[in-house]
């Protein structure tokens, strides 16, 4: 057996340890079903800093999106953006959400909408949203795991058993210890994630002779017009250096093919709504439930995520895929005698994008087989993460908001623990099924159950700032959103058997763009044709509650204003239509003596509003007081919203 594979299982073997070790203690500190299923709202603040870190950024991070950046370039790197959109999302809801479930006593997303609502169709919604969500994101993480310990294992353990094998501790640890043996293993799983991606990216630096070696064989690749998507419309750039416009007007992937790329500013900007949904997936409605204050909403925002995670993935992720380039992974960069090496494999990168990762750990195996074994339970932590997350939120959301709720109104705790845990055990078993049968790349398969995920904003909206968005226009939009992403995925050109006009992202707009195109279609017009009196005052019941705790201070009110501009702003410029000025503004692709930082102008501009983007959050988290404490304490009408009496007022 060869030494990596020999410390491959040691480190995960002492992984799998703590791992179950968190399983047990969280599943003798569960007395109720509130401390199962929401960790007792007592969730301390690094605990939830690392935690909903780790659940944001998980395997499709670590192993995909380096996969996508070789793939495609430069122009999908604006994706990395996602480490500010999705707290972005945070910042809109979390703090809103917390004061809801703090003072109601809700424990699922579920509970709390259809109790603002007063109707139960809203709620079997939500539940179908976490499942839609659950179920493909677990699965394609399991898959890659089972994938990663088959290439670095040489495949002495398949792909197949490698997932189920993995799976079972998973499995083991969430449904025994619930959402508080989920948190203290996502602190760990949090920091190996952040170190696995800066090791991996420094191989690949080191690979390539080091910075300077790399910059220059960047600057030899643009001045070609070598590459997967050729060059640009208009000004022939080297697509990987430049995004090809602002939108394209095609029928969509599997109809026609965008010409230098797919990743137009239109794009860009509707794959950033998609990664957006993982803040407002119903699992993160739980995670705000579980706090015991919001003290750790804006860190996380601010500076665990839009901060350390961003220059993470600027740096070290664009280390690992446009590296790749260089490095052997493209051959047709390799025939053209633009690589500064060959050592990786080329044919099965170029087939399988999300491989690359495990090639790099396979290039440091014969000199630190310790290390190989270290970034593979870095990698392993990383997939897990959000997996552990979503099986333990939706376990909790199908025992309280369909068993609970319809088959059993009194069931105690014990009882609803246990349904939690069957509800584990059936997600991870439909997950597995998904890991085994697909074959979709990680990240773009996780951007549907995303985008799905993103078609609560309406909903979190209207119970958080919208009091006039109605219960039948939240409803009938979300399912006409759900249907919107379904029809334009390529999941609804297999129900209609291909004869829809048009493919996969019609007009380069992701799939969570036409979504919420089609649910505000429904969602406005239905709102507004809908109003009811006392469903209105029902309704404001919550929103004066919120107005009371949580209005800005009258001398920060001239800055709404300011915060409207700043965010409109950041998005159009940062990763939308006007992003594609940064691929020049900063010298051209092809002339590296007109680079004015000395590295491709669409690099520099992405770090610019990384920058800029940590600012505009730091903005709203903290000076807009979107994410900090209310100064105002708020009084508790139940600990559990089934502590309530039927019919009992919740205001």
């Amino acid at each position: 057996m060869a030494p990596k594979v020999i410390w491959l299982f040691a480190f995960v073997g002492l992984y799998w340890a703590y791992c179950v070790f968190w399983g047990i203690k969280g599943a003798m500190t569960a007395k109720t079903a509130s401390d199962y299923f929401i960790a007792g709202r007592r969730l301390s603040l690094w605990v939830f800093i690392l935690a909903a870190t780790a659940t944001s950024f998980s395997g499709w991070t670590f192993m995909g999106h380096p996969g996508l950046v070789y793939r495609d370039g430069f122009q999908y790197a604006y994706a990395s953006f996602y480490t500010i959109t999705i707290p972005f999302t945070g910042v809109m809801f979390l703090k809103r959400q917390w004061m809801l479930g703090k003072r109601f006593g809700y424990v699922t997303p579920g509970e709390m909408l259809s109790d603002y609502f007063r109707g139960d169709a809203i709620r079997i919604l939500v539940v179908l949203v976490a499942l839609l969500f659950s179920i493909p994101y677990l699965g394609v993480q399991l898959g890659a795991s089972g994938f990663l310990f088959n290439v670095l294992t040489d495949d002495l353990i398949s792909k197949t058993t490698g997932t189920w094998l993995l799976s079972l501790v998973v499995l083991i640890y969430v449904a025994s210890g619930g959402l508080r043996a989920v948190a203290y293993v996502d602190t760990v799983q949090c920091v190996l994630l952040a170190v696995g991606i800066m090791i991996t990216g420094l191989i690949a630096l080191d690979l390539a002779g080091g910075w300077a070696a790399l910059n220059q064989g960047f600057a030899n690749l643009a001045a070609s017009d070598v590459g997967k998507w050729g060059t640009t419309p208009g000004d022939a750039y080297n697509a990987y250096f430049a995004i090809p416009g602002v939108i394209q007007f095609t029928a969509g992937l599997g109809k026609e093919t965008p010409v230098g790329g797919l990743w137009t500013g239109i794009m860009v900007l509707t794959y950033m709504f998609a990664l957006m949904g993982i803040q407002s997936a119903p699992a993160f409605t739980m995670w705000a439930f579980g706090n015991a204050d919001p003290k750790p909403f804006a860190p996380q925002q601010v500076w665990a995520s839009s901060f350390c995670i961003g220059g993470i993935l600027f740096f070290f992720t664009a280390f690992q895929g446009m590296g790749a380039h260089l490095l052997g992974a493209n051959p047709a960069v390799s025939e053209a005698g633009l690589a500064l090496s060959n050592v990786l494999d080329g044919e099965a990168i170029s087939a399988k994008p999300d491989s690359l990762v495990p090639y790099y750990f396979n290039q440091i195996a014969d000199a630190a087989p310790w290390l190989v074994g270290l970034l593979a339970v870095c990698a392993l932590a990383a997939m897990q993460s959000t997996g552990a997350a979503y099986m333990s939120t939706a376990g909790g959301m199908l025992t309280r908001d369909l068993y609970k709720r319809y088959l059993n109104p009194t069931a105690d705790h014990a009882t609803q623990k246990l349904f939690g845990r069957m509800g584990v055990a059936f997600i991870v078993i439909s997950a597995l099924l998904v890991a085994t049968f697909s074959s979709d790349a990680l990240v773009l398969l996780g951007g549907l159950a995303v985008a799905f995920g993103f078609q609560m904003w309406p909903s979190l909206a209207a119970v958080t700032w919208f009091p006039w968005i109605t219960r039948q226009g939240a409803t009938w939009g979300l399912a006409a959103g759900l249907l919107g992403v379904i029809f334009t995925e390529t999941i609804g050109q297999q129900i209609t058997g291909g004869a829809l006009p048009w493919g996969r992202w019609p007009m380069t707009i992701h799939s969570a763009g036409w979504g919420m195109l089609c649910n505000l279609a429904v969602l406005i017009p239905v709102s507004m044709a809908t109003q009811n009196a006392d469903d209105t005052a029902h309704r404001m019941i919550y929103h004066n509650f919120l107005r009371e705790h949580s209005s800005l201070p009258v001398d920060k009110k001239k800055l709404v204003p300011i915060a409207w501009i700043v965010t409109l702003g950041w998005m159009f410029f940062g990763i939308g239509p006007g992003a594609v000025i940064g691929n020049d503004i900063f010298g051209a692709p092809n002339d590296a003596a007109s680079w004015t930082f000395g590295i491709p102008s669409i690099w520099a501009w992405q770090i610019l509003f990384w920058l800029l983007g940590c600012g505009m959050m730091w903005f709203l988290a903290y000076k807009m007081e979107m994410s900090t404490v209310p100064e105002k304490e708020i009084e508790v009408l139940a600990e559990d919203i089934g502590d309530l009496a039927p019919g009992q007022s919740r205001g």
